[in-house]
């Protein structure tokens, strides 16, 4: 795929209303923290007020919504990009003489939709959503950073695969997301998912928004764990 820049927007992933409402609980929380990076708190790299949903059941259904809509474009996603499944996990499937057989890109392709999410299901796994809130002239992720990198001794962020995010919101000037080496700005629209690899090929920022707030959620997709993938024993 000649000249792929594997960055894909899926236009109005979820409707209008279901994000304004979102933007509205957010705007009503009491509990927003401020914006972490992988370290810790540092607003010269990251300004914004976040709420991860992780353990909140009171968000659930917001949390729900967000998985539907992200599920769809990740079907997409691997229909384009098959070998984001096939060429790090080497995946085998019976054939019809019950023998095992090694996956292609083809195959990936010939799958309905049923079909093609067992197989997500099965290499991989959602991350814990977060909602950001970044204020007009001053909010924003200006420092230049990838989602892949090693840290605590689960090695989760070792897990992360491709990122995603969802704007909740437009009207308001700048606040691209901006890929370093692609030279490519995305512009928020609301209701639009954002996929990309996690890796530093795919570095990345979010610009400051000016004359209005901006307001996303944004996790990863990761993969199963190997004891899951591959059993206890290996």
């Amino acid at each position: 795929m000649p000249g792929a820049d594997f960055i894909e927007v899926y236009p109005a992933a979820l409707d209008a209303q279901a994000c304004a409402a979102i933007v509205e609980r957010l705007r009503a929380s009491d509990v927003l923290q401020p914006g972490q990076v992988g370290g810790g708190v540092y607003p010269e790299l990251k300004r914004s007020r976040d709420l991860s949903l992780d353990g909140r059941p009171e968000w659930a259904d917001v949390a729900q919504a967000l998985n539907v809509a992200v599920y769809g474009g990740l079907l997409a996603y691997l229909r384009k990009y098959p070998q984001a499944l096939v060429a790090p996990l080497m995946l085998q499937q019976p054939g019809e003489d019950g023998r095992l057989r090694r996956l292609s890109a083809d195959d990936i392709a010939a799958l309905d939709d049923q079909g093609l999410g067992r197989l997500a299901h099965a290499c991989l796994r959602p991350g814990a959503i977060n909602l950001q809130w970044y204020r007009a002239g001053e909010g924003g992720y200006p420092y230049w950073h990838c989602e892949l990198y090693p840290r605590g001794a689960d090695a989760e962020t070792l897990h992360r695969h491709l990122l995603w995010t969802l704007y909740l919101n437009d009207g308001f000037a700048a606040g691209e997301t901006e890929f370093l080496f692609q030279q490519r700005k995305v512009a928020p629209r609301a209701g639009d998912l954002l996929i990309a690899p996690t890796a530093f090929t795919h570095t990345h920022r979010g610009n400051r928004p000016e004359g209005g707030d901006k307001f996303i959620a944004t996790s990863w997709i990761l993969f199963q764990r190997a004891e899951v993938l591959y059993g206890a024993t290996q």
